[in-house]
């Protein structure tokens, strides 16, 4: 099984950027837990802070993959490309949050991607990312 983890925007800065929120670990050391937990899935890694890139990403493994985790980080409130995107795709997206977006600011409460997703998985920490590989191991 191969699975695609795409992360937009500032992710880039996690265990740098608001740790209260976002937590002390980067996202290379969270993904070989990740790694570790599921020996036999490969989970390939990607981030970006242009909108575009993360387009022709999931373009590129929606067709091949398995499953794509997706956190589009702030991409994810207004980006109607990001959620054409995943409806041009047959691979399944399960969308991820760090945080729980619904306990901050109010635009944060409304996701402009989630119509296409499989599910959504938010306020769990990293946490989140296996959560959400779990569900693509056991989805119908």
């Amino acid at each position: 099984m191969r699975i695609q983890i795409i992360n937009g925007p500032n992710l880039n800065l996690l265990g740098v950027r608001e740790p209260e929120i976002y937590g002390r670990h980067g996202f290379e050391e969270y993904l070989q837990v990740l790694r570790d937990t599921f020996p036999d899935v490969q989970l390939d890694y990607y981030q970006s802070n242009v909108e575009g890139e993360l387009i022709n990403k999931i373009h590129e493994v929606g067709f091949d993959y398995d499953g794509i985790v997706l956190n589009a980080g702030a991409y994810t409130h207004y980006s109607i490309a990001l959620l054409d995107a995943i409806k041009g795709v047959s691979t399944p997206v399960i969308e991820v949050h760090i945080s729980n977006v619904h306990k901050r600011e109010e635009f944060r409460h409304h996701s402009a991607i989630s119509s296409a997703c499989l599910g959504v998985i938010c306020g769990f920490g990293l946490d989140s990312y296996r959560l959400a590989v779990d569900a693509l191991l056991h989805k119908k």
